[in-house]
Formats: structure tokens, C-alpha cells, sequence
């Protein structure tokens, strides 16, 4: 996995920068209920986005979350006093403090189902019944476009995806959230040129094939033979997934133990 404190410093540029943050977070506010007064970004990174989230709409106060000290560092400067260095399986927040919160290109990242599943509970726990959770699913999914550059990586080693649409729903049911809504957004300036993507595949994008794996120099090649080597192919296209908390029915205490952050 990357770095996240090294990526800090061109995280934005080699990821769409603002054209993108737009793109998303149009795309979580519109999946926001109207009377939303307060919003927690989990894993707001640069905060690119998130500052986007607080100037989208009148009155909403958002407050940010990331554990990588660099990421949190470039997001502090965007949005001052308003973000928190803490990891996202133990959120420092009160139960039910938010109206909402997002999460977005977070659980893709999660290997472990158990670290992923406690993500999912400590944002259901820190929302307001009645308040919307909102995140990203099929991440991977989504950057395969259907180009030569997605030809010549389908044959790498697999993966397991950690956010499918199905195990994120599984998950937010487990506590008690319920489907509320779905939205897709383009990946502004996301789309790989296959420079580009020998690039990143040198410096450890694609977790199957870290620096140093016997086959990451022969992808390099096929991918250094493709044509067009600066042309980027079209961009990805993000799923956003909404899940409401009800306003009442409280969990079942076997569903509120499966949920606690330390299950």
C-alpha cells in the first residue's frame, strides 16, 4: 500500500485535483439530506475535497478526519480548526454527533473485512438517527474502462476487493443503516496514459504488483508497448452509496454487539 504521508505532496495533481474534488463532492451532497447542519468526512486526506463539501452548501459545517499526519496537515491549512488527526476505527466523536458522513476512496484500502467492518460501525455510531452515510464502492471496479491499458492488467495477480457494493451494504445493515440513495460521479483528469501507468505502477499503485515483484517488469514492458504513450484513455467513473440511519427501531443487542468498533 502507499504511503500516505509520502503521497501527501502530489496527492492532488496526480489524482484529478480540482476538476475531481468537484466531481465528488457534488456528487455527496447531492445524496445529502436537505436539513444536513453538520457532516464528518472520514478520511479526508488533503482535504481537497472536503473543502468543496463546506463551501457546496449554505450552512453546513463539515469537519474533517484522517490519520496519515501529512494528509491531515495539507487539509488543516484548507479548512482551519476544522479537521482531526485520528484513525477512522476509533473516531473521537460523541454517538450521533453528525447529520451525515462520507467516506470517500477509503474502504478500498481496507484489506482486513474486521478493520473495514469497524470503519462502517464507527461511522453509523457517530451519526444522528435520521442522518445519511455516504461512500465510495467499487473503486477498483471503476478504473477499468475497458481500455488497452485495462487489456494488459487484467492479467495481473487478484485481488479480493474490500468495497464491493454488496459487502459495504452488508456491512452498513449490519448496523443498522439501510439503503438511501446512489449517485456516480467522472474521475476528472483520471484517466492513465500508459506512461502513466508504468509510472505508477513503479512506485506501488497497484498492490498485486509492488516494486520488486518478479512480474511488475514485464507489465512495464507491455505497457511501455502500447501506442499513444501520452494520450490519457477516458476517465473512471465513481458509484457513490447512501445508507439512512432510521429514526427509530433500535438495534437488537446481538446486531449492537456485532457493531461495536471493538467486535
Amino acid at each position: 500500500m502507499l504511503d500516505y504521508d509520502e503521497e501527501a505532496e502530489r496527492y492532488d495533481v496526480s489524482r484529478g485535483g480540482e476538476p475531481r474534488a468537484a466531481a465528488a463532492a457534488e456528487g455527496v451532497l447531492g445524496l445529502l439530506p436537505a436539513g444536513a447542519r453538520t457532516l464528518l468526512d472520514v478520511a479526508c486526506g488533503t482535504g481537497i475535497v472536503t473543502r468543496r463539501l463546506a463551501s457546496g452548501r449554505e450552512g453546513l459545517r463539515v469537519t474533517g478526519v484522517d490519520r496519515a499526519p501529512a494528509m491531515a496537515g495539507h487539509a488543516a491549512a484548507r479548512l482551519p480548526g476544522a479537521v482531526v488527526l485520528a484513525d477512522a476505527r476509533r473516531l473521537p466523536f460523541r454517538d450521533g454527533e453528525f447529520d451525515a458522513v462520507s467516506s470517500v476512496w477509503l474502504l478500498h484500502l481496507v484489506e482486513d473485512p474486521a478493520h473495514a467492518r469497524r470503519i462502517v460501525a464507527e461511522c453509523a455510531r457517530v451519526l444522528r438517527p435520521g442522518g445519511v452515510y455516504v461512500t465510495t464502492v467499487d473503486k477498483g471496479a471503476s478504473h477499468n474502462v475497458g481500455s488497452d491499458i485495462d487489456v494488459v492488467l487484467a492479467d495481473r495477480p487478484p485481488r479480493p476487493a474490500s468495497d464491493t457494493a454488496e459487502v459495504v451494504e452488508a456491512y452498513a445493515r449490519g448496523c443498522g443503516l439501510v439503503p438511501a440513495g446512489e449517485a456516480r460521479f467522472p474521475g476528472r483528469g483520471q484517466g492513465r496514459s500508459p506512461r502513466r501507468a508504468v509510472a505508477d505502477l513503479r512506485r506501488g499503485w497497484f498492490v498485486t504488483l509492488p516494486p520488486g515483484h518478479p512480474l511488475a517488469d514485464g507489465f512495464a514492458a507491455r505497457l511501455a508497448a502500447l501506442p499513444d504513450q501520452d494520450r490519457p484513455r477516458p476517465d473512471p467513473v465513481f458509484t457513490l452509496r447512501a445508507f439512512g440511519k432510521p429514526l427509530s427501531a433500535p438495534l437488537p443487542r446481538a446486531r449492537r454487539e456485532a457493531c461495536r468498533p471493538d467486535a
